[in-house]
């Protein structure tokens, strides 16, 4: 961890020091950077808790099958709030990749 910190440091002083035009190619880089790890952990973690969610409803429909119907429409529900969490960070990528605030 103190590698890490002290190699972001090392960027901070560097961009500080540069001229504009390397201050902004870096900025866009580490923009890019920034939106595809971002976009692939919350792909990641909306995988994961749809594969949850969806485990889930299936153990509960063959624990009870008369519940199968109410446990899907929740399911639904579940799986669409997760998908919006992915597409929030889909607009947040693109905002970095295209509407920089930060140039």
């Amino acid at each position: 961890m103190k590698k890490i910190i002290f190699l972001l440091l090392a960027f901070v002083a560097v961009a500080f020091a540069a001229e504009q035009d390397v201050i902004n190619g870096w900025i866009k880089a580490f923009s890019v950077l920034a939106a595809g790890i971002g976009l692939g952990v919350a792909a990641l973690g909306g995988a994961i808790g749809m594969g949850n969610t969806a485990a889930a409803t299936i153990a509960g429909t063959a624990r009870n099958p008369g519940l199968g119907a109410k446990l899907m429409t929740t399911m639904f529900i579940a799986l669409a709030m997760i998908e919006a969490q992915v597409i929030y960070a889909l607009v947040i990528a693109l905002i970095l990749l295209y509407t920089n605030p930060y140039l």
